[in-house]
């Protein structure tokens, strides 16, 4: 009995996760169409009806949304909107404590998410938390500024910048800098790592042909 229990729990988990998620996901973006439902029945009651009518129609906060950041994406590909991107981008530097966190959020979704950027490009392992235990981190740069200048006084010239993840949530976790010496390169993938990571060491990436013949 506990047998069977098990099996149909390793069938069923999986799926049950992955619907878990996505209705976060969902609800997450259905909550910022909604908050800019109510935001239009402000500046226009005559239309408050309507506006409340919308919120009732499954589907269409996402839809709107991704139609949303198409149509955006498709403006600022263009000169035009790129000088307005600019201009958005100088007025909310001039806002105090709102600048800080507009800056900070837009230096690391560009570093993340551009295909030029070297963050989460790379998994190596690393001794953490000490020399004797290793884990997987992923290289997101190198130290700058009074960083750099600080490690290098220290005779680390060649420090790079980590995120070692936690399991089995792989969103949080720590920042590290180490020297690039004490880094173990690893082949497999940030994917193949991060499934290593979520599940525990239980899902191994495949072994590379390389690693297969040593």
């Amino acid at each position: 009995m506990r047998k069977y229990i098990i099996t149909g729990l390793l069938v069923w988990l999986p799926l049950a996760i992955t619907v878990w998620v996505l209705q976060w996901v969902l609800g997450l973006l259905n909550g910022v169409f909604h908050s800019l439902l109510g935001a239009a029945a402000v500046l226009f009651p005559a239309g408050a009806g309507f506006f409340q009518e919308l919120k009732s129609v499954p589907g269409l906060g996402i839809m709107a949304l991704v139609v949303g950041m198409l149509l955006t994406g498709m403006f600022v590909a263009n000169i035009f909107g790129q000088w307005w991107l600019r201009q958005w981008d100088a007025l909310l530097h001039k806002i105090p404590i709102v600048k800080s966190i507009y800056s900070s959020v837009k230096q690391v979704s560009d570093t993340l998410f551009s295909s030029s950027g070297n963050a989460f490009r790379e998994a190596v392992l690393v001794p953490y938390p000490h020399a004797n235990s290793w884990t997987i981190a992923f290289v997101t740069g190198k130290p700058g500024g009074e960083v750099a200048e600080q490690l290098g006084q220290q005779g680390v010239s060649d420090a790079v910048s980590l995120y070692v993840p936690t399991t089995p949530n792989p969103t949080s976790g720590f920042f590290l800098m180490m020297p690039r010496a004490s880094l173990r390169p690893l082949d497999m993938s940030v994917d193949e790592a991060l499934k290593y990571i979520i599940s525990m060491g239980v899902v191994a990436p495949p072994e590379k042909a390389g690693a297969a013949r040593n």
